[in-house]
Parts: structure tokens; sequence; C-alpha cells
């Protein structure tokens, strides 16, 4: 129950959501009570609320302080030496970010965006480590393949060897992974792959619970041009996408620290 309240709740604090209820409810008052001037400030304040948050540097600037707290793996040239927290590892931990179950696609064409750069980078890292057994994690609904099992299967297809490939997928989100992985691993180290703006609450959760993931970011959004570009300053989805992310995550940092999960 408090989970599906969570995620109503969360659902319509979404930019989107949020400046559409606004909209429609200054609308409503302007056109049924008398309430006129309250209406149209709602309706005002709704599109300008949305405007901003469409607008591409709104959104980076966001997500930046999300991104920047910790540092994607770099590129490696065979045979160099890896990072040393990355070579302790063991383990690689693939966390879910979504697919569709539309038939006839192969799993790596399934993934969203977010899960595909996900796996991507785990299979990087399982050629760095070619002794480390990979985690992938997510649930999925009755009657269809679990996205841990997805995630597996796009692995599998770039190349992982199956028996090196477990799957968690009794969780429903980033808590339930937190308390999974913590009975499955203890205080070993591991590689953490997750989007780069999902990494800070996810450590923090992690961590709570005695985990100790070494952050491997991937799926950086808040990439900026190092010259002036104009379209980098008009709003769009991409703007929007980027706020509604950033949002997300800070709503999610502070419920977990309101019930001390974080």
């Amino acid at each position: 129950m408090l989970f599906a309240l969570k995620k109503a709740v969360s659902y319509f604090l979404m930019p989107l959501q949020f400046c559409v209820a606004l909209i429609l409810a200054g609308t409503l008052l302007s056109i049924f009570t008398r309430r006129v001037r309250l209406g149209r400030g709602l309706v005002f304040t709704g599109l300008g609320l949305l405007l901003v948050l469409s607008h591409k540097q709104t959104g980076m600037a966001l997500l930046r302080p999300l991104e920047s707290r910790y540092s994607a793996i770099p590129e490696l040239a065979a045979g160099a030496p890896l990072p040393e927290a990355l070579a302790a590892c063991r383990i690689i931990v693939v966390l879910g970010g979504g697919h569709v179950d539309t038939p006839g696609l192969a799993d790596a064409q399934r993934l969203s965006a977010s899960a595909l750069a996900r796996i991507t980078e785990g299979v990087r890292l399982a050629r760095l480590l070619p002794r480390a057994r990979m985690i992938c994690t997510g649930p999925g609904r009755a009657g269809y393949a679990t996205h841990a099992a997805v995630l597996a299967g796009a692995a599998r297809g770039l190349g992982v060897e199956a028996g090196r490939i477990q799957l968690l997928d009794n969780v429903r989100d980033t808590e339930d992974e937190a308390l999974a992985l913590a009975a499955a691993l203890g205080s070993e180290p591991f590689a953490l792959v997750t989007s780069a703006w999902h990494m800070p609450r996810t450590i923090a959760l992690l961590r709570r619970q005695g985990l100790s993931p070494v952050p491997c970011p991937t799926d950086f959004i808040a990439r900026p041009n190092p010259d002036f570009r104009w379209n980098d300053w008009t709003c769009d989805l991409s703007g929007l996408e980027r706020s509604t992310k950033a949002v997300y995550e800070y709503l999610g940092l502070l419920w977990s620290r309101l019930r001390g999960r974080a």
C-alpha cells in the first residue's frame, strides 16, 4: 500500500503532471467560480513553470550536481592497469532501468535508453574484469520476462557468458535492491553500474545497508557543449526530460532521508 501511494504521489509531482494540474485547476476556477484572478494566476504559473522546466539549461543545472558526484570509469587500453578500487571487485551489479515487452525485438532493442547504457557499461566492465560475475536487477509483469532477464539477455548478446550472469528479479525499486544486495553480498566490494543522475541516491541507500559499492556511473545526460550553441538555450522535450529525472531523484533522496534509509 505504501509503495503504491509513493508511486502515485511522485507521479503527480513530476514537472509535466504538476504544471498541467495547475493549468487545469486554474482554468476550472476561472470558468466555474468567481475566483477568476486566482484561476488566471494558477494558469500563468503552470505555463511559466512548464516553460522554465522545459529549458535545456534548467535541466542541465538541476542534473549536474547529481551527475558530477562520481566520476566515470575512464576508457582503458588493453593491458592498462585498472583503478585500484575497481580491480578489487569480483562482482558487477547492473541496476535496472526499464524495458518494453514488444515481441519480435532482441533483448537489447527492448531496453530503455537508460537500461541500454547501463548494460553496455556492465559489459565493458565485464571485459575489464574477466573473473567477475554480473548481477542484473529488475522486476517484471506476470506472464512476461523480468527486467533482470532482459538485461541478462542483452548482456549475453553482447558477449558475456551466461554462466557469469545472475538475476535479482524479486525487487521493486532501489530500496528493495539495496536490501536484497545486502543479504547477498554483505561487505564484499562490487562495481555498481547505474545512471550518473541516479548514482548519489543509490550509493546512499547501499552504504546505509553496510554495502561497499564502487561507483561506475553511466548514462550521463547533462553533458554541456564546450562552445556556445544557440540551440542549447531553447525549450524542448529533452530539457523537460532532464528536469523530470532531477526532480524524481531529489524527491527520492528526500523520501529516503526522512525515513532514515539514506
